[in-house]
């Protein structure tokens, strides 16, 4: 089959027809990944973990639900101070726990389970998609480049090798930030989710 023919011609068009989204996605990647990072560390200087306050105040709520006084059980669970999402987990079970209402409690905590969750699709999907629009960025410009180079245009193909290397930095560049980004949020909601266990198992200890 000729590479003339109307079905390479067609393929041809829409693939460099790509290339100007490509380019602005890629371009939003970075501005996406910089206020990534800035999240990233603003989240960073915020994270405050005390094992021993954690564990005092489990044991207080153990104590107060075994007693059946699950108003002093909730205003113990008010007064933690750990990490963003163990504080926000701790205000809402101690609104349910002061109405006795335990299993909302289970239900709230896989609701954070899931809000993790979702806080890493962000970045996972800039790792795994940026690297993905680069090498587009990458292969779409060497079709003109390789015309260029046969008609003996140095110029064209200079021109198309600078957008092809330079699409190749930017995905590289975005896809590296998500990349470490998930990897270390990942273990910081591991550790938050195991404060919310532990917190979860000092409010169930009355079944």
């Amino acid at each position: 089959m000729s590479l003339e023919s109307p079905l390479f011609m067609l393929m041809y068009t829409v693939s460099s027809s790509l290339l100007y989204p490509v380019v602005i996605l890629l371009l939003f990647s970075v501005v996406f990944s910089l206020g990534l990072i800035g999240e990233f560390i603003s989240e960073y200087a915020k994270r405050n973990r005390d094992v021993r306050e954690l564990n005092r105040i489990g044991q207080n709520v153990q104590e107060s639900i075994c007693n059946s006084d699950m108003e002093a059980a909730a205003a113990h669970l008010d007064t933690i101070k750990q990490n963003h999402l163990v504080n926000s987990f701790a205000r809402d079970a101690a609104t349910y726990l002061g109405q006795n209402r335990i299993t909302s409690i289970e239900w709230l905590s896989e609701e954070y389970e899931v809000r993790m969750t979702k806080n890493l699709e962000y970045t996972k999907i800039l790792s795994t998609v940026a690297p993905m629009l680069g090498l587009m960025g990458t292969l779409i410009p060497l079709g003109p480049a390789l015309i260029g180079l046969a008609q003996g245009d140095i110029l064209q193909l200079a021109n198309n090798l600078m957008v092809a290397f330079a699409t190749t930095v930017l995905g590289l560049f975005a896809g590296i930030i998500g990349y470490v980004l998930t990897l270390v949020r990942k273990r910081w909601y591991w550790q938050d989710m195991a404060d919310i266990d532990y917190i979860l198992e000092s409010i169930e200890v009355k079944e």
